[in-house]
């Protein structure tokens, strides 16, 4: 992997309503061509500087913008403390609207999810889906997803994560990169660093447990929802290019459900990364980066279609996934 790069520089952006949220924007190359924009969503506990090596891979082709979501990073709490799914899509759509449109959307685990659902509802704001890890309804039992979604029981939950949350800092950033990371020690020192200073920096904010355990309990209710609007369902109406980026060593999301998010989505290329962790932009920003900018040149050019194999795809991942 290349030497870390600096963070991209940030500030507070007003969305109206009373919304306001931190966003980071890369700096435009020398050459001063125009660039396509780029809208990055980060998952739940993350923030924008989660996709700082992936924006700079791409930076000289789309214009990255990555935001903190209401009540994450450096953006204070949504008006009402609305962390649902459909209030954090709200929040991504209104930044959308803040420049020109559509975008290219790229989303990873609950931002994935706020992405799908944006997509699906306004898919005049979006040109392309990027999906990386995707927190897509699966109720089959896994410890990780499982011992989370115990946080959003009534009194016993709270208090268990809050616990959880008194640890030190550095034993949280370790136990981050554990659970996040196929191999946490190839974590650049640099990065985790920045991660351990963006703890401390959140235990500052009285909201940040909030934002936390309402976003999670936004999400449970998504995993639960049946209906029109049901992710599933609505991954199915989805009608631009979607580019699926899923893990074996996912520890969050189970990397079987790749077959069936390539089967749901119309338009969509899977890759299926090897020794991958749920957040394998940060993990593998390179091979991330590659197949990223290989799919938006090609939307750019009027493509791709559906491809039930891909074979960029099935180079990189080994293969196609068994049907689950």
């Amino acid at each position: 992997m290349a030497e870390p790069i600096d963070l991209w520089p940030g500030e507070p952006l007003d969305l109206g309503g009373g919304r306001r949220v931190f966003v980071r924007r890369d700096r435009a190359p020398a050459h001063g061509r125009a660039r396509p924009r780029a809208v990055y969503v980060h998952g739940l506990g993350g923030d924008s500087t989660n996709w700082t090596d992936l924006m700079g891979i791409l930076h000289t082709e789309w214009a990255g913008e990555a935001l903190d979501l209401p009540g994450f990073g450096h953006s204070p709490p949504p008006p009402g403390g609305d962390y649902t799914v459909d209030g954090h899509a709200g929040a991504v759509a209104r930044l959308i609207r803040s420049g020109e449109e559509p975008v290219h959307l790229i989303g990873n685990s609950m931002g994935g999810s706020a992405a799908v659902r944006l997509a699906a509802e306004h898919p005049d704001l979006v040109k392309s889906l990027t999906l990386i890890a995707p927190a897509m309804p699966d109720l089959r039992p896994r410890p990780v997803p499982y011992q989370m979604a115990a946080s959003v029981i009534p009194v016993l939950g709270p208090a268990a994560y809050g616990l959880m949350q008194r640890r030190p800092p550095e034993v949280r950033v370790q136990d981050m990169f554990a659970t996040t990371y196929h191999d946490p020690s190839s974590a650049p020192t640099r990065r985790v660093m920045e991660a351990l200073e963006a703890a401390r920096e959140r235990d500052t904010h009285p909201h940040a447990e909030t934002a936390v355990l309402r976003s999670l309990r936004g999400m449970v209710a998504e995993y639960v929802r049946r209906g029109r609007r049901s992710l599933w369902r609505q991954a199915a109406q989805v009608r631009c290019p979607v580019l699926l980026v899923y893990a074996t060593a996912d520890k969050f999301v189970d990397p079987r459900m790749a077959a069936r998010a390539a089967r749901t989505f119309r338009r969509s290329r899977l890759v299926l990364m090897p020794e991958a962790g749920h957040v394998a932009m940060m993990e593998f920003p390179e091979r991330v980066g590659r197949e990223v900018a290989t799919f938006l040149r090609g939307v750019g050019s009027g493509g791709p279609g559906r491809t039930e194999a891909a074979p960029a795809a099935a180079a990189s991942a080994g293969g196609v996934p068994r049907r689950p």
